[in-house]
């Protein structure tokens, strides 16, 4: 059994075959897959999978909060699985390439913003998104 399925269990939720492939497919993920996509992984695994089966389960893990949802501004929302430590992201505009990093400074800086603004900071999220610098 994979991470998103024991989350799953966890929260109570009924496990169907078709929800235990996509919860499969999802934590098996290296990317920030759409929905289109996880349809096609899931598919390849179970041909019976639908497109609107995957839309349900998608909102339904997320609605349970097993899995964020990204627009990275290319018109489809994209999916991860619910990190266990923060991260932001930086989305190659070219490619569609997501890379995930963590930078401390940036991350001081963000808190430092906050309470100068009399604020503490309880969530954030940092998109960049950028070209290859050519060589």
């Amino acid at each position: 059994m994979d991470r998103l399925e024991k989350l799953c269990i966890e929260k109570g939720m009924r496990m169907t075959d078709q929800r235990r492939v996509i919860a499969r497919v999802l934590s098996a993920a290296d990317d920030h897959p759409d929905v289109e996509e996880l349809h096609r992984r899931a598919h390849s695994v179970d041909p019976h999978i639908s497109i609107a089966t995957v839309y349900r389960t998608v909102r339904l893990f997320e609605e349970s909060g097993i899995i964020e949802r990204h627009d990275f501004r290319d018109g489809r929302s994209r999916y991860e699985e619910t990190p266990s430590h923060h991260h932001d992201h930086l989305i190659d505009m070219k490619t569609g390439k997501v890379v995930e990093f963590v930078d401390e400074e940036i991350e001081a800086l963000q808190n430092a913003i906050a309470q100068r603004l009399g604020y503490r900071l309880i969530d954030h999220r940092l998109e960049l998104y950028g070209v290859p610098i050519e060589e």
